[in-house]
């Protein structure tokens, strides 16, 4: 039986949560923050749904690979819960964005949204809460609306953030 949807949402943050707690635990000091965003921050995930995750590391080495082997034990540890999942037809996996402290302090696309919908899962020092405060502050003065289009939506700026700009 499929599970309803605010279950399966319940599901999903918890797995979350539980990446959260064991990347805590593999990264040490290095974590800096893990945000949850998208259909799962939002409380509209389907069977289809990723678990979105922004996460800022104190350091990060060069490359995409690199930095996706750092994590490469959380998701180990959660794989047999993604495998269960599947076979109950729950395709849900894990999408990070992988940030060191220096470059989250660029003004990136995602924070657009993040700004309204994340989930802090962790975040020392208020990192990324005082980030997306300050996004929040720039759409507030720029007069920014997000506006609706069926299931998605669209932000209209009104003054424009520029890629890479130092939040």
């Amino acid at each position: 039986m499929p599970l309803h949807h605010s279950a399966l949402n319940a599901l999903l943050l918890a797995l979350a949560r539980r990446y959260a707690t064991a990347a805590q635990e593999s990264l040490g000091d290095n974590l800096v923050s893990i945000a949850l965003y998208g259909s799962v921050a939002r409380g509209q995930a389907t069977p289809s749904s990723d678990i979105d995750l922004f996460v800022v590391l104190q350091e990060a080495p060069a490359g995409m690979l690199a930095r996706r082997r750092l994590l490469q034990t959380v998701r180990d540890s959660l794989t047999p819960e993604l495998e269960d999942l599947w076979t109950q037809g729950i395709y849900a996996d894990f999408i990070e964005v992988i940030r060191s402290r220096t470059e989250a302090q660029q003004f990136h696309p995602l924070y657009l949204d993040m700004s309204q919908e994340a989930a802090l899962l962790y975040d020392r020092d208020q990192f990324m809460e005082n980030l997306l405060g300050r996004v929040r502050e720039r759409l507030q003065r720029a007069g920014a609306e997000r506006h609706p289009v069926g299931r998605y939506w669209y932000w209209d700026l009104k003054q424009a953030f520029v890629p890479g700009e130092v939040l």
